[in-house]
């Protein structure tokens, strides 16, 4: 059976046209285990406590399934059945007589599930050369709770997410949020969290509250990020991808590593003035020559801005900074002399 996607199953929960099986699958347990309890939604409030079962894979045997889901709801038209680290139930620890039979009663019961059931497997791990795995995977709808993999796949959960606990994130604050947690759903709740308590009675969360409460995570800083935008000559985005690798808890001396990596790749009329500048730098953050941050900065600054004389492109308001801070080192070299 085809994958289902999260917004299609939040729209079968909500129209209560659930299937009779499911699994939930991904490496993020609290969202499998958030989105698992959406689905006793199905039954109203009141009769949850009669329509609605929780079982944990590791101590219960397939009977015990099978006799919860088989019980009739009591008025209402679904019962629901959340198996929990449902993997223990499918993948026993021993091989024995008993477990063969329980193998086959999960069997029977998968491709026959009764119809006034829906019953959710949501499941750590899975060998899928059992054939109960398989069977299940066949015959149930499966939906992938733990990844996300594109940015608008981010933008979108987060928006879900904060609609459903009234968290008012203006636009360009569920882009901020994003930009600063990467594709990690842990980072992304944890950062909605912060970003809620942080924002607590505002009628908006703007992208500045993002930026103000979330600290950006190692992902955040693209792979080579800074090098890369030295070598388009963007300083905006290579000084971007700094303060994330700084906040993110990069140290200057990682960082000087790829701002050396960077200017010996640079067009070769520009690698000697540009590698006397890693190397003045280097020196200065080692000799407590001025706070790192703008040590690097400057750094990053001159070396975007390297090499733009003649009849290249018009000088750029970073090359004139870069130059600026090349007059005041020189000034500071004839002052010790």
């Amino acid at each position: 059976m085809p994958a289902l996607t999260l917004a299609a199953l939040r729209k079968e929960i909500a129209a209560g046209t659930t299937g009779p099986l499911y699994v939930l699958v991904g490496a993020d347990d609290a969202e499998k285990a958030a989105v698992a309890t959406e689905f006793a939604e199905i039954v109203e409030e009141g009769l949850q406590a009669f329509n609605v079962e929780r079982l944990y894979g590791g101590e219960s045997a397939a009977g015990t399934l099978i006799d919860a889901a088989q019980t009739l709801p009591m008025m209402a038209p679904r019962r629901v059945l959340l198996v929990l680290e449902a993997e223990k139930l499918l993948i026993p620890k021993r091989e024995s007589k008993a477990a063969e039979e329980d193998q086959e009663r999960l069997l029977r019961f998968v491709a026959d599930p009764p119809p006034h059931a829906t019953v959710v497997f949501v499941c750590g791990a899975l060998d899928q050369r059992r054939r109960i795995v398989k069977q299940l995977l066949a015959e149930a709808r499966v939906v992938d709770c733990g990844s996300i993999e594109t940015e608008a796949d981010a933008a979108r959960w987060v928006k879900a997410r904060a609609a459903r606990e009234g968290v008012p994130l203006e636009p360009a604050a569920v882009h901020a949020l994003v930009e600063r947690a990467g594709l990690d759903l842990v980072r992304l709740r944890s950062g909605l969290e912060r970003v809620a308590l942080y924002a607590m009675g505002q009628s908006a969360v703007t992208a500045d509250d993002v930026r103000r409460a979330v600290v950006a995570g190692p992902e955040a800083q693209a792979d080579f990020g800074i090098a890369k935008a030295i070598w388009r000559d963007d300083a905006r985005e290579a000084l971007r991808q700094l303060t994330f690798a700084l906040e993110a808890g990069a140290v200057p001396v990682m960082i000087m590593g790829q701002l050396r990596a960077a200017a010996e790749r640079l067009p070769a009329p520009r690698v000697a003035r540009a590698i006397e500048a890693v190397f003045r730098t280097d020196l200065a953050l080692k000799s407590s020559g001025g706070e790192d941050r703008v040590l690097l900065e400057r750094l990053v600054v001159e070396l975007c801005g390297s090499g733009t004389r003649g009849g290249g492109p018009p000088r750029r308001p970073w090359a004139r900074r870069a130059d600026q801070a090349r007059a005041a080192d020189r000034r500071v070299a004839r002052r010790d002399l």
